[in-house]
């Protein structure tokens, strides 16, 4: 029987996971470099759907103390990708889904959350907290939002299919110019050209997020729902030919391509 990989990925969600990767890995910690090392790997804890870098100890130019103990959170109150509960970016590395040690690296006079994982695989190693660290580099460029999975990857497709965005019963976008952003298991998006969008009908929100792939977001707000879209004005370079377009959450808007209503999805977007 053939397997749909999408499955097949998903399933080992829960599982503990690592692959190492060959580039030079850098950080800073209270304006010093405090990692800086080729023999990093990628880690998932349990249900994380984005990776953490875990270094070695001896590549750790930093005191490491003892941590406080992680939180738990209940399954109830996971985002969800599908029809199963996951760890996001908006929870928090204390959030442990493995057994293990807390830990906390000093430098500088500012600290960050690792951990050292109860796992053969991982000996001497730390698992850190990306957004503890002032700043990372993946060879020489910065990388942001959170380390890049080599298994993830974005495509850009250009359309011609018609696609019209309505929210809270607002025709907000009515395009025939789409660019397709894939980017598996989150569902297509639709980034419109903004000529295309009532822009009068949005107004710039103070939201700002990070992405790996595409860069910093910038959000905009409908009087009937907050932060329905998103927009990329100076992308990574991955994401270059969706620089200004508006795309809308599949989540919380209608969308309709050449005449049939999208399914809203289930993801850590969804209202919770």
């Amino acid at each position: 029987m053939s397997l749909r990989l999408r499955d097949v990925i998903m399933r080992e969600l829960p599982q503990l996971r690592h692959e190492p990767i060959d580039k030079r890995i850098r950080a800073t910690l209270g304006g010093a470099t405090v990692i800086d090392t080729t023999r990093a790997l990628l880690v998932w804890e349990p249900r994380r759907v984005v990776p953490t870098y875990a270094v070695p100890e001896a590549d750790l130019d930093a005191e490491v103390v003892a941590g406080t103990a992680g939180s738990d959170i209940d399954a109830g109150a996971m985002p969800q990708l599908g029809n199963r509960p996951v760890l996001d970016p908006s929870i928090p590395f204390s959030v442990r889904s493995t057994e293990g040690e807390p830990l906390t690296v000093r430098a500088g006079g500012a600290s960050a959350e690792a951990f050292r994982a109860a796992d053969p695989d991982l000996d001497g190693y730390l698992i850190v907290d990306f957004d503890g660290f002032d700043e990372w580099f993946e060879e020489d460029e910065r990388n942001v939002g959170h380390p890049r999975d080599p298994f993830h990857r974005i495509d850009i497709v250009h359309g011609s299919r018609h696609v019209v965005v309505t929210v809270a019963g607002e025709v907000v976008a009515d395009s025939r110019a789409p660019a397709l952003l894939f980017e598996p298991p989150i569902p297509p998006r639709y980034y419109l050209p903004r000529e295309d969008v009532r822009m009068d009908l949005l107004t710039p929100s103070n939201k700002r997020t990070f992405c790996a792939y595409k860069g910093e977001a910038s959000y905009l707000s409908h009087e009937g729902e907050p932060d329905v879209a998103w927009y990329y004005p100076a992308p990574l370079r991955e994401a270059a030919e969706v620089t200004d377009r508006v795309a809308f959450f599949n989540e919380l808007a209608d969308i309709d391509v050449d005449g049939e209503r999208l399914e809203r999805p289930i993801t850590p977007w969804s209202k919770r």
